[in-house]
């Protein structure tokens, strides 16, 4: 059986478009969500695609450089020298539009932003994009900024995704501990946001449910070793699993005893 047809028919439904969130979900008590694919979405879907190749590409590199650096592979949390990221910041510095030319923010998810806010769930942002000059201006622009309790970018962290650290440095920098209850979650539309949670829990030694937010993530199942991933077809999907989790049930209304009659 082909990819295609796996995805079609195989462990995700009979339908491409099914619903593969467990019904049966814990709702959360922090949530961390990725940028870019996932609150805002590009204009033009290519210029996500190329910043995405470029960082694999970053990634990779690292990769050879930390094979001769063991200490700092087994360091995860220790403190590390701000990162050059010349690439990333040749790419920022060459742009001429501004994040609303670029950008439109995904309003179903923002949406679940407020439902989960609403209902005291911590709320952080996890991106392999710089802060200054991009993601910041991002969650300005956009009016996001207010929902989250910590923001880490790329320049917050020696290792960017897929490796823990960006997780780590949200989940300590959430104004709380994390406590033995949290229900953990992280929201992300690319491979390495599902292998970053995966890390970051390894990490902890506590759950972290990775939430595949559409098909690019989704592919990480493919590899069978992540038997805790959710998938998501849309923000759709993760909307309406948010709302059950969080639904005020009838009986739960108060009546007041008496009729109110007016005079």
């Amino acid at each position: 059986m082909g990819l295609c047809a796996w995805l079609k028919y195989g462990k995700f439904g009979d339908n491409l478009g099914d619903a593969t969130l467990d019904p049966n979900l814990t709702a959360p008590t922090i949530v961390l969500f990725d940028l870019d694919g996932t609150l805002v979405h590009h204009v033009n879907p290519r210029v996500l695609q190329t910043l995405e190749f470029l960082d694999d590409c970053s990634h990779r590199a690292a990769r050879l450089v930390a094979r001769f650096r063991l200490m700092r592979r087994q360091c995860v949390a220790a403190p590390h020298k701000s990162p050059k990221l010349l690439v990333h910041r040749a790419i920022h510095r060459v742009r001429r539009k501004s994040v609303e030319e670029m950008l439109v923010p995904c309003e179903t998810l923002r949406s679940v932003l407020e439902r989960l806010r609403a209902n005291g769930v911590l709320l952080a942002v996890v991106s392999n994009g710089l802060g200054r000059g991009y993601g910041h201006d991002v969650l300005e622009a956009f009016d996001l900024k207010k929902y989250f309790s910590a923001c880490v970018f790329r320049e917050d962290v020696g290792r960017g995704k897929p490796w823990p650290d960006s997780i780590l440095a949200a989940l300590a920098g959430l104004g709380r501990d994390v406590r033995a209850r949290d229900v953990i979650w992280y929201v992300g539309d690319q491979r390495k946001d599902i292998d970053a949670a995966m890390a970051a829990a390894a990490s902890l030694a506590r759950p972290i449910v990775p939430i595949a937010l559409g098909p690019r993530a989704a592919l990480r199942a493919v590899d069978g070793d992540c038997p805790n991933l959710q998938i998501a077809w849309s923000a759709h999907e993760l909307e309406r699993v948010t709302a059950d989790l969080f639904e005020v049930p009838e009986e739960s209304t108060v009546l007041a005893p008496y009729p109110v009659v007016s005079a």
